[in-house]
Protein backbone atom coordinates (compact mmCIF):
# COMPACT_ATOMS: atom_id res chain seq x y z
CA UNK A 1 0.00 0.00 0.00
CA UNK A 2 1.50 3.42 -0.72
CA UNK A 3 2.24 6.16 2.12
CA UNK A 4 1.22 9.55 1.77
CA UNK A 5 3.82 11.99 0.83
CA UNK A 6 3.63 13.49 4.89
CA UNK A 7 4.19 10.34 5.45
CA UNK A 8 7.31 9.40 3.48
CA UNK A 9 8.63 12.38 4.89
CA UNK A 10 8.31 11.39 8.13
CA UNK A 11 9.40 7.52 7.65
CA UNK A 12 12.36 8.22 5.45
CA UNK A 13 14.06 11.19 7.16
CA UNK A 14 17.08 9.17 8.00
CA UNK A 15 16.94 7.90 4.15
CA UNK A 16 15.97 11.78 3.07
CA UNK A 17 18.92 13.34 5.18
CA UNK A 18 21.38 10.84 3.30
CA UNK A 19 20.23 12.05 0.05
CA UNK A 20 20.39 15.65 0.38
CA UNK A 21 23.81 15.49 2.70
CA UNK A 22 26.62 17.18 0.13
CA UNK A 23 29.00 14.78 -0.92
CA UNK A 24 32.42 14.85 0.21
CA UNK A 25 35.18 16.71 -1.30
CA UNK A 26 36.42 13.63 -2.51
CA UNK A 27 33.63 12.50 -4.08
CA UNK A 28 33.12 15.49 -5.45
CA UNK A 29 36.61 15.35 -7.02
CA UNK A 30 36.68 11.80 -8.33
CA UNK A 31 32.59 12.50 -10.50
CA UNK A 32 33.57 15.73 -12.05
CA UNK A 33 37.12 14.10 -12.93
CA UNK A 34 35.23 11.42 -14.46
CA UNK A 35 33.00 13.93 -16.15
CA UNK A 36 35.83 16.56 -17.43
CA UNK A 37 38.00 13.32 -18.55
CA UNK A 38 34.46 12.31 -21.01
CA UNK A 39 34.54 15.88 -21.74
CA UNK A 40 37.77 15.75 -23.14
CA UNK A 41 37.95 19.37 -22.50
CA UNK A 42 41.26 21.32 -20.80
CA UNK A 43 39.22 21.93 -17.40
CA UNK A 44 38.94 21.53 -14.08
CA UNK A 45 36.16 21.15 -11.41
CA UNK A 46 38.02 22.70 -8.08
CA UNK A 47 36.47 23.19 -4.92
CA UNK A 48 36.80 26.45 -2.60
CA UNK A 49 35.73 26.50 0.94
CA UNK A 50 34.44 30.00 0.33
CA UNK A 51 32.88 30.04 -3.04
CA UNK A 52 31.75 25.95 -3.69
CA UNK A 53 32.97 24.42 -6.68
CA UNK A 54 34.25 25.84 -9.65
CA UNK A 55 35.46 25.64 -13.45
CA UNK A 56 39.33 26.23 -13.98
CA UNK A 57 41.14 26.30 -17.18
CA UNK A 58 44.02 24.12 -17.28
CA UNK A 59 44.89 25.56 -21.03
CA UNK A 60 45.08 28.90 -22.30
CA UNK A 61 42.43 29.57 -24.88
CA UNK A 62 42.46 31.82 -27.93
CA UNK A 63 39.23 33.83 -28.77
CA UNK A 64 36.94 31.84 -30.83
CA UNK A 65 37.94 28.56 -29.26
CA UNK A 66 35.49 25.97 -28.12
CA UNK A 67 35.84 25.43 -23.95
CA UNK A 68 33.60 22.85 -23.37
CA UNK A 69 31.04 20.60 -24.87
CA UNK A 70 28.59 19.72 -21.77
CA UNK A 71 26.04 17.06 -21.82
CA UNK A 72 22.51 17.68 -20.17
CA UNK A 73 21.49 15.22 -17.33
CA UNK A 74 18.00 15.98 -18.12
CA UNK A 75 16.37 18.35 -20.80
CA UNK A 76 12.70 19.70 -21.44
CA UNK A 77 10.47 21.07 -24.82
CA UNK A 78 8.09 23.49 -23.51
CA UNK A 79 4.93 21.68 -23.60
CA UNK A 80 3.36 24.79 -26.11
CA UNK A 81 6.20 24.72 -28.12
CA UNK A 82 5.80 21.19 -29.39
CA UNK A 83 2.76 22.94 -31.84
CA UNK A 84 5.42 24.89 -33.57
CA UNK A 85 8.42 22.85 -33.17
CA UNK A 86 8.61 18.60 -33.94
CA UNK A 87 12.39 17.76 -32.15
CA UNK A 88 13.76 15.11 -30.67
CA UNK A 89 12.94 14.35 -27.22
CA UNK A 90 16.65 12.80 -26.60
CA UNK A 91 18.63 15.50 -28.27
CA UNK A 92 16.10 18.73 -29.61
CA UNK A 93 17.09 18.82 -32.97
CA UNK A 94 14.38 19.04 -36.03
CA UNK A 95 13.17 16.25 -37.21
CA UNK A 96 10.92 15.38 -40.45
CA UNK A 97 11.28 17.50 -43.52
CA UNK A 98 10.87 21.57 -43.78
CA UNK A 99 7.55 20.60 -45.56
CA UNK A 100 6.73 18.11 -42.07
CA UNK A 101 7.54 21.43 -39.76
CA UNK A 102 5.30 23.97 -41.89
CA UNK A 103 2.60 21.59 -42.51
CA UNK A 104 2.39 21.14 -38.94
CA UNK A 105 2.14 24.77 -37.90
CA UNK A 106 -0.36 25.40 -40.53
CA UNK A 107 -2.65 22.46 -39.28
CA UNK A 108 -2.68 23.48 -35.81
CA UNK A 109 -2.82 27.01 -36.62
CA UNK A 110 -6.22 25.68 -39.13
CA UNK A 111 -7.69 23.95 -36.08
CA UNK A 112 -7.36 26.49 -33.45
CA UNK A 113 -4.38 25.47 -31.52
CA UNK A 114 -1.67 27.74 -31.35
CA UNK A 115 1.16 28.71 -28.78
CA UNK A 116 1.49 32.35 -29.38
CA UNK A 117 -1.33 34.07 -31.02
CA UNK A 118 -0.92 37.54 -33.39
CA UNK A 119 -0.69 39.68 -30.51
CA UNK A 120 2.12 37.26 -28.66
CA UNK A 121 -0.02 36.03 -26.15
CA UNK A 122 0.81 32.55 -25.04
CA UNK A 123 -1.71 29.80 -25.38
CA UNK A 124 -3.91 31.93 -27.54
CA UNK A 125 -4.96 34.54 -24.56
CA UNK A 126 -5.98 36.59 -27.29
CA UNK A 127 -5.53 41.05 -27.72
CA UNK A 128 -7.62 43.74 -28.22
CA UNK A 129 -6.51 44.80 -31.58
CA UNK A 130 -5.79 42.57 -34.97
CA UNK A 131 -2.21 41.55 -35.57
CA UNK A 132 0.36 43.73 -37.44
CA UNK A 133 0.88 40.60 -40.22
CA UNK A 134 -2.56 39.02 -41.08
CA UNK A 135 -2.22 35.37 -42.07
CA UNK A 136 -3.79 33.78 -45.30
CA UNK A 137 -5.15 30.64 -44.60
CA UNK A 138 -4.75 27.85 -47.01
CA UNK A 139 -6.66 25.09 -48.00
CA UNK A 140 -6.80 21.69 -45.76
CA UNK A 141 -5.86 19.54 -48.29
CA UNK A 142 -2.59 21.83 -49.25
CA UNK A 143 -1.49 21.40 -45.46
CA UNK A 144 -2.46 17.43 -45.87
CA UNK A 145 0.11 17.59 -49.28
CA UNK A 146 2.70 19.21 -47.01
CA UNK A 147 2.92 16.39 -44.04
CA UNK A 148 2.16 13.50 -45.78
CA UNK A 149 4.81 13.93 -48.13
CA UNK A 150 2.59 14.80 -51.41
CA UNK A 151 4.06 17.88 -51.90
CA UNK A 152 7.43 19.21 -52.12
CA UNK A 153 8.54 22.69 -51.81
CA UNK A 154 11.62 23.93 -53.98
CA UNK A 155 15.28 23.58 -52.59
CA UNK A 156 13.30 21.96 -49.63
CA UNK A 157 16.25 18.98 -50.10
CA UNK A 158 18.99 21.47 -49.53
CA UNK A 159 18.05 21.66 -45.62
CA UNK A 160 17.62 17.88 -44.82
CA UNK A 161 16.35 16.68 -41.52
CA UNK A 162 16.43 13.26 -39.77
CA UNK A 163 13.28 10.98 -40.39
CA UNK A 164 10.42 10.99 -37.70
CA UNK A 165 11.57 7.92 -34.89
CA UNK A 166 8.36 6.82 -32.95
CA UNK A 167 8.65 6.20 -29.18
CA UNK A 168 8.93 2.20 -28.40
CA UNK A 169 6.36 2.35 -26.62
CA UNK A 170 3.61 3.72 -28.54
CA UNK A 171 3.33 7.09 -27.48
CA UNK A 172 2.54 10.17 -29.62
CA UNK A 173 4.57 12.57 -27.34
CA UNK A 174 7.95 11.85 -27.97
CA UNK A 175 9.54 11.19 -31.35
CA UNK A 176 13.08 11.13 -32.08
CA UNK A 177 15.60 11.76 -34.57
CA UNK A 178 17.33 8.32 -34.45
CA UNK A 179 16.84 4.63 -33.08
CA UNK A 180 19.84 5.21 -30.84
CA UNK A 181 17.94 8.16 -29.03
CA UNK A 182 14.49 6.90 -28.70
CA UNK A 183 16.54 3.82 -26.99
CA UNK A 184 18.85 6.22 -24.81
CA UNK A 185 15.78 7.90 -23.98
CA UNK A 186 13.34 4.84 -23.27
CA UNK A 187 16.31 3.26 -21.24
CA UNK A 188 17.38 6.03 -19.16
CA UNK A 189 14.26 7.74 -18.00
CA UNK A 190 10.89 7.54 -20.66
CA UNK A 191 10.01 4.22 -19.51
CA UNK A 192 8.57 5.13 -16.92
CA UNK A 193 7.08 8.34 -18.22
CA UNK A 194 5.32 6.95 -21.16
CA UNK A 195 1.45 7.16 -21.65
CA UNK A 196 1.94 4.31 -24.64
CA UNK A 197 0.94 1.07 -24.20
CA UNK A 198 4.43 -0.12 -24.06
CA UNK A 199 4.78 2.06 -20.51
CA UNK A 200 6.63 0.68 -17.60
CA UNK A 201 3.94 2.61 -15.24
CA UNK A 202 1.14 0.69 -14.90
CA UNK A 203 -1.23 3.98 -13.69
CA UNK A 204 -1.25 5.86 -17.23
CA UNK A 205 -4.08 7.33 -16.31
CA UNK A 206 -2.53 8.85 -13.40
CA UNK A 207 0.51 9.70 -15.51
CA UNK A 208 -1.60 11.74 -17.73
CA UNK A 209 -3.15 13.70 -14.95
CA UNK A 210 0.16 14.64 -13.75
CA UNK A 211 1.50 15.72 -17.19
CA UNK A 212 -1.47 17.90 -17.41
CA UNK A 213 -0.93 18.74 -14.58
CA UNK A 214 2.38 19.80 -15.15
CA UNK A 215 1.43 21.61 -18.41
CA UNK A 216 -1.23 23.71 -16.91
CA UNK A 217 0.78 25.23 -13.65
CA UNK A 218 4.92 24.54 -14.03
CA UNK A 219 6.03 22.62 -16.56
CA UNK A 220 9.67 22.18 -14.30
CA UNK A 221 7.88 19.64 -13.01
CA UNK A 222 7.99 17.58 -16.31
CA UNK A 223 11.99 17.91 -15.52
CA UNK A 224 11.44 16.68 -11.82
CA UNK A 225 9.81 13.97 -13.03
CA UNK A 226 12.83 12.72 -15.50
CA UNK A 227 15.30 13.00 -12.63
CA UNK A 228 13.46 10.99 -10.85
CA UNK A 229 12.52 8.40 -13.08
CA UNK A 230 16.40 8.74 -13.98
CA UNK A 231 17.10 7.80 -10.36
CA UNK A 232 14.57 4.75 -10.29
CA UNK A 233 15.74 3.22 -13.44
CA UNK A 234 19.84 3.24 -12.36
CA UNK A 235 18.90 1.92 -9.20
CA UNK A 236 16.90 -1.03 -11.14
CA UNK A 237 20.19 -1.66 -13.23
CA UNK A 238 22.53 -1.53 -9.73
CA UNK A 239 19.94 -4.03 -8.06
CA UNK A 240 20.15 -6.13 -10.50
CA UNK A 241 23.84 -6.37 -11.20
CA UNK A 242 23.75 -7.14 -7.71
CA UNK A 243 21.60 -9.81 -7.97
CA UNK A 244 23.21 -11.23 -10.85
CA UNK A 245 27.17 -11.13 -9.38
CA UNK A 246 25.35 -12.93 -6.35
CA UNK A 247 27.39 -10.86 -3.85
CA UNK A 248 24.70 -10.90 -1.46
CA UNK A 249 22.32 -13.87 -0.56
CA UNK A 250 18.31 -12.43 -1.07
CA UNK A 251 17.61 -12.14 2.39
CA UNK A 252 20.08 -9.54 2.48
CA UNK A 253 19.65 -7.74 -0.47
CA UNK A 254 17.12 -5.17 1.85
CA UNK A 255 20.60 -3.68 3.31
CA UNK A 256 21.88 -2.93 0.22
CA UNK A 257 18.82 -0.65 -0.92
CA UNK A 258 20.07 2.72 0.26
CA UNK A 259 23.40 2.49 -0.54
CA UNK A 260 22.35 1.20 -4.11
CA UNK A 261 19.84 4.27 -4.02
CA UNK A 262 22.28 6.64 -2.99
CA UNK A 263 24.85 5.54 -5.99
CA UNK A 264 21.94 5.92 -8.19
CA UNK A 265 21.42 9.25 -7.10
CA UNK A 266 25.02 10.59 -7.56
CA UNK A 267 24.44 12.42 -10.47
CA UNK A 268 21.78 14.33 -9.24
CA UNK A 269 23.44 14.98 -5.72
CA UNK A 270 26.20 17.15 -7.42
CA UNK A 271 23.55 19.44 -8.47
CA UNK A 272 24.00 22.73 -5.68
CA UNK A 273 20.26 22.23 -4.43
CA UNK A 274 17.93 24.70 -1.70
CA UNK A 275 14.15 23.80 -1.63
CA UNK A 276 12.28 25.70 -4.74
CA UNK A 277 9.49 27.68 -2.30
CA UNK A 278 12.94 28.92 -0.45
CA UNK A 279 14.54 29.67 -3.45
CA UNK A 280 12.38 31.39 -5.94
CA UNK A 281 12.27 34.97 -6.71
CA UNK A 282 9.91 36.71 -5.79
CA UNK A 283 7.77 37.93 -8.61
CA UNK A 284 7.53 41.85 -9.03
CA UNK A 285 3.93 41.55 -8.56
CA UNK A 286 4.00 40.20 -5.60
CA UNK A 287 4.46 42.52 -2.68
CA UNK A 288 7.15 41.95 -0.12
CA UNK A 289 4.41 41.22 2.49
CA UNK A 290 2.60 38.76 1.04
CA UNK A 291 5.83 36.86 0.70
CA UNK A 292 5.10 34.27 3.02
CA UNK A 293 1.96 33.49 1.21
CA UNK A 294 3.60 33.00 -2.02
CA UNK A 295 6.26 30.66 -0.62
CA UNK A 296 3.36 28.33 0.77
CA UNK A 297 1.41 28.70 -2.43
CA UNK A 298 4.85 27.68 -4.07
CA UNK A 299 4.78 24.70 -1.72
CA UNK A 300 1.63 23.46 -1.65
CA UNK A 301 1.76 23.56 -5.76
CA UNK A 302 4.82 21.41 -5.67
CA UNK A 303 3.01 18.91 -3.08
CA UNK A 304 -0.07 18.51 -5.40
CA UNK A 305 2.49 17.47 -8.17
CA UNK A 306 4.23 15.49 -6.35
CA UNK A 307 1.10 13.62 -5.57
CA UNK A 308 -0.06 13.05 -8.92
CA UNK A 309 3.75 12.02 -10.23
CA UNK A 310 3.78 9.37 -6.91
CA UNK A 311 0.39 8.23 -7.91
CA UNK A 312 2.14 7.40 -11.40
CA UNK A 313 5.29 5.65 -11.25
CA UNK A 314 5.83 5.08 -7.29
CA UNK A 315 8.13 2.41 -6.60
CA UNK A 316 8.17 1.23 -2.58
CA UNK A 317 12.37 0.40 -2.73
CA UNK A 318 12.68 4.46 -4.08
CA UNK A 319 10.08 5.83 -1.66
CA UNK A 320 12.16 8.28 -0.34
CA UNK A 321 12.40 10.08 -3.90
CA UNK A 322 8.45 10.25 -3.01
CA UNK A 323 9.06 13.00 -0.47
CA UNK A 324 8.45 16.31 -0.69
CA UNK A 325 11.46 17.23 0.56
CA UNK A 326 13.70 15.71 -2.03
CA UNK A 327 11.53 16.98 -5.04
CA UNK A 328 11.29 20.46 -3.38
CA UNK A 329 15.24 20.81 -3.83
CA UNK A 330 15.03 18.70 -7.24
CA UNK A 331 13.26 21.94 -8.66
CA UNK A 332 15.38 24.42 -6.34
CA UNK A 333 18.60 22.83 -8.34
CA UNK A 334 17.03 23.31 -11.48
CA UNK A 335 15.38 26.66 -10.68
CA UNK A 336 19.21 27.98 -9.67
CA UNK A 337 21.16 26.15 -12.11
CA UNK A 338 18.66 24.96 -15.38
CA UNK A 339 19.75 26.36 -19.39
CA UNK A 340 17.46 28.01 -21.57
CA UNK A 341 16.93 25.65 -24.66
CA UNK A 342 16.71 27.45 -27.43
CA UNK A 343 17.51 25.56 -31.19
CA UNK A 344 17.28 27.95 -34.27
CA UNK A 345 14.48 26.72 -36.53
CA UNK A 346 15.85 25.19 -40.34
CA UNK A 347 12.39 26.77 -41.62
CA UNK A 348 13.93 30.30 -41.23
CA UNK A 349 17.31 29.18 -42.46
CA UNK A 350 14.81 27.79 -45.84
CA UNK A 351 13.09 30.71 -46.20
CA UNK A 352 16.09 32.66 -46.35
CA UNK A 353 17.85 30.91 -48.69
CA UNK A 354 15.11 31.42 -50.98
CA UNK A 355 15.25 35.04 -50.20
CA UNK A 356 19.07 34.84 -51.57
CA UNK A 357 18.40 33.29 -54.49
CA UNK A 358 19.16 35.18 -57.99
CA UNK A 359 15.98 37.14 -59.32
CA UNK A 360 15.08 34.44 -61.98
CA UNK A 361 15.13 31.74 -59.30
CA UNK A 362 13.94 33.41 -56.47
CA UNK A 363 10.81 34.06 -58.10
CA UNK A 364 9.75 31.15 -59.64
CA UNK A 365 10.48 29.74 -56.04
CA UNK A 366 8.36 32.41 -54.56
CA UNK A 367 5.44 31.53 -56.73
CA UNK A 368 5.59 28.67 -54.50
CA UNK A 369 6.49 29.01 -51.38
CA UNK A 370 5.33 32.59 -50.75
CA UNK A 371 1.52 31.24 -50.19
CA UNK A 372 3.26 29.30 -47.46
CA UNK A 373 5.24 31.99 -45.68
CA UNK A 374 1.81 34.20 -46.06
CA UNK A 375 -0.41 31.38 -43.97
CA UNK A 376 2.95 31.31 -41.32
CA UNK A 377 2.85 34.81 -40.98
CA UNK A 378 5.45 36.76 -39.07
CA UNK A 379 6.28 33.47 -36.73
CA UNK A 380 6.68 31.51 -39.31
CA UNK A 381 10.16 30.53 -37.89
CA UNK A 382 9.64 29.86 -34.02
CA UNK A 383 12.78 28.11 -32.26
CA UNK A 384 12.50 24.71 -30.24
CA UNK A 385 12.19 26.21 -26.58
CA UNK A 386 12.75 24.53 -23.38
CA UNK A 387 15.11 24.24 -20.33
CA UNK A 388 18.27 21.68 -19.18
CA UNK A 389 20.40 20.71 -16.41
CA UNK A 390 23.85 20.42 -17.57
CA UNK A 391 26.61 19.47 -15.34
CA UNK A 392 29.71 20.87 -15.67
CA UNK A 393 27.57 24.15 -16.52
CA UNK A 394 26.18 24.44 -12.94
CA UNK A 395 29.90 24.49 -11.40
CA UNK A 396 30.60 27.89 -13.44
CA UNK A 397 30.05 30.90 -11.41
CA UNK A 398 28.51 33.86 -12.17
CA UNK A 399 30.36 36.78 -13.98
CA UNK A 400 28.75 40.22 -15.18
CA UNK A 401 31.51 40.94 -17.32
CA UNK A 402 31.25 37.76 -19.36
CA UNK A 403 33.63 36.52 -22.20
CA UNK A 404 32.18 33.12 -23.16
CA UNK A 405 28.97 32.15 -23.92
CA UNK A 406 26.53 28.67 -24.37
CA UNK A 407 25.45 27.87 -27.43
CA UNK A 408 24.01 24.91 -29.46
CA UNK A 409 26.13 23.78 -32.84
CA UNK A 410 24.16 21.86 -35.42
CA UNK A 411 26.28 18.75 -35.29
CA UNK A 412 25.42 17.47 -32.04
CA UNK A 413 23.26 18.10 -28.97
CA UNK A 414 25.58 18.97 -26.26
CA UNK A 415 26.03 23.01 -24.94
CA UNK A 416 28.88 24.46 -26.02
CA UNK A 417 30.81 27.29 -24.55
CA UNK A 418 33.62 29.60 -26.87
CA UNK A 419 35.25 32.82 -26.16
CA UNK A 420 33.06 34.49 -28.19
CA UNK A 421 34.87 37.99 -29.38
CA UNK A 422 35.88 36.33 -32.62
CA UNK A 423 33.27 34.18 -32.64
CA UNK A 424 30.47 34.52 -35.37
CA UNK A 425 27.59 35.40 -34.14
CA UNK A 426 25.24 33.83 -36.41
CA UNK A 427 22.02 32.57 -35.50
CA UNK A 428 23.44 28.76 -35.50
CA UNK A 429 25.69 30.59 -32.50
CA UNK A 430 23.18 31.18 -30.07
CA UNK A 431 20.97 27.92 -31.04
CA UNK A 432 21.82 27.29 -27.00
CA UNK A 433 21.67 30.61 -25.06
CA UNK A 434 22.75 31.15 -21.03
CA UNK A 435 20.72 33.20 -19.02
CA UNK A 436 23.68 35.26 -17.82
CA UNK A 437 26.75 34.70 -19.93
CA UNK A 438 30.28 33.59 -18.44
CA UNK A 439 33.74 34.39 -18.78
CA UNK A 440 37.65 32.05 -18.20
CA UNK A 441 40.29 33.06 -16.29
CA UNK A 442 43.49 30.26 -15.65
CA UNK A 443 43.10 32.58 -11.64
CA UNK A 444 39.57 32.74 -11.51
CA UNK A 445 37.84 30.46 -13.88
CA UNK A 446 35.26 30.13 -16.05
CA UNK A 447 32.74 32.11 -14.47
CA UNK A 448 28.56 33.43 -15.78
Amino acid sequence: MEAPISTIDRDFSEEISVLLRPPSPLQVQEYFDGLVSERQCGLKVKLDDRHGKGVFSEVGYEEGNLILKDQMLVGSQHPSNKIDCLVCSFCFQFIGSIELQIGRKLYFQDIGVSAVDECGSPHGAGCSSGGSNEKIPLPRDTIDSLMNCGLQLPYATKFPLPSVVPCPGGCKEAFYCSKSCAEADWHSLHSLLCIGNGSSTSNTEALLKFIKHANETNDIFLCAAKAISFTILRYRKLKAAVVEQKKYHTPNLQKHTLPSLVEAWKPVSMGFKRRWWDCIALPADVDSCEEAEFRTQVKDLASASLLLLKEAIYDEECAPLFSLEIYGHIIGMFELNNLDLVVASPVEDYFLYIDDLPSSQKREAERITKPFLDALGDDYAISCEGTAFFPLQSCINHSCIPNAKAFKRDEGWPSHYSCPTSHSQGRRDNNFVHRRGCSVSRKTGITC
